[in-house]
């Protein structure tokens, strides 16, 4: 047998021809479909790795008019968002899809960032967190399969896969009121979808612990500087809150960074809870008390909820509620003395 031509790129017939067998069961071994022996895979696999063949993705696309692309909007600088791209990559994989990521950044608004993705051909859209509006995303979804991660959607078309804001929010307050706190303020998350859902959440919690007299929501944001805005908001009042809830661990670390600057004990003088569970929350100097919303639980539900709409544009709408939880560390703990700050 004539060795493949080294100047050009291994083909699939090289490979048949290597093994001995037929370029369909070549390409059976190689898409993991069900058929050849055991045997054959492992000589089809070798035979790949030693010729160094690669899928010709562009012809492959040609021949079926599929991309196998599944476009992922993200937030840059939203490092929960980014905690959940090595999980959605890595499940896409396993059904023989590949992910194209399309940030939003100060340069490119979401708009900008959708577009980006339906020009590269993508045959289903997951987007995380998204600001757009219930209509746009509705029409986003008429045009093609749509997962929508991280908030609710009003939407017949439109797959949802969300953590349970509700239990995460009743959880944390539930926890702070058995450790004795009453003054529990909210640290809120700005505008959109979720800010206004968390915040009216927090209200109905504090209400059901028969604490409207305590309720105080301060403004704040998504964002370290947000959550400095806020403490010095605290600072400057006649009482400091005995335990301060934060949107989410970006505003809860700017809200302890600026504390300590202030010379306040945490969490002898405050105890402060996050939300999302972020890599920096787990540091053992950082140590945040905060919601954990299953990211890896989130992400798998996502790409099998885009899957089943590839497969079947009028299978049933979905949307998956996960539910989180509190995961208690060092930043929290029993109130102290009720009295003004000297």
């Amino acid at each position: 047998m004539d060795a493949p031509d080294p100047a050009r790129r291994p083909r699939l017939d090289d490979v048949a021809a290597e093994v001995g067998v037929s370029s369909a069961t070549v390409s059976l071994v190689l898409r993991g479909i069900a058929g050849p022996s055991a045997a054959t895979r492992e000589r089809v696999l070798a035979a790949s790795e030693r010729l160094g063949y690669r899928p010709d993705r562009a012809a492959s696309v040609l021949a079926s008019r599929r991309s196998r692309l599944i476009g992922i909007m993200v937030d840059i600088n939203n490092p929960y968002q980014l905690q959940l791209i090595d999980d959605v990559h890595e499940a896409a994989g396993r059904h023989g899809y590949t992910i194209i990521l399309s940030a939003v950044t100060r340069g490119q608004d979401e708009t900008r960032a959708i577009e980006t993705l339906l020009d590269s051909r993508c045959e289903g859209l997951i987007l995380l967190g998204p600001e757009a509006g219930d209509q746009r995303l509705n029409a986003l979804g008429r045009q093609l399969p749509l997962v929508v991660v991280g908030r609710p959607v009003r939407s017949s078309v439109v797959d949802v896969v969300r953590s349970d804001d509700q239990e995460g929010m009743e959880q944390t307050i539930a926890y702070l009121v058995g450790l004795g706190h009453r003054h529990i303020t909210y640290i809120d998350g700005g505008k959109g979808v979720v800010p206004t859902l968390r915040r009216r959440i927090y209200r109905g919690a504090m209400s059901r612990h028969h604490l409207v007299d305590h309720i105080q929501v301060i403004p704040g944001g998504a964002t370290e500087g947000a959550g400095g805005l806020a403490a010095r908001a605290m600072l400057q009042a006649d009482r400091l809150p005995t335990a301060v809830m934060a949107f989410n661990d970006r505003c809860a670390m700017g809200l302890i960074d600026a504390l300590i600057r202030a010379d306040v004990d945490l969490p002898g003088s405050i105890s402060i809870v996050g939300y999302d569970d972020s890599t920096v929350a787990r540091l053992a100097h950082v140590d945040l008390t905060t919601v954990s919303q299953n990211t890896h639980q989130l992400t798998e539900h996502a790409v099998t909820a885009l899957l089943t709409r590839l497969a079947d544009r009028g299978a049933e709408r979905q949307d998956i509620v996960v539910p989180p939880h509190l995961v208690v560390r060092g930043t929290t703990g029993p109130p102290r003395d009720e009295r003004p700050p000297t």
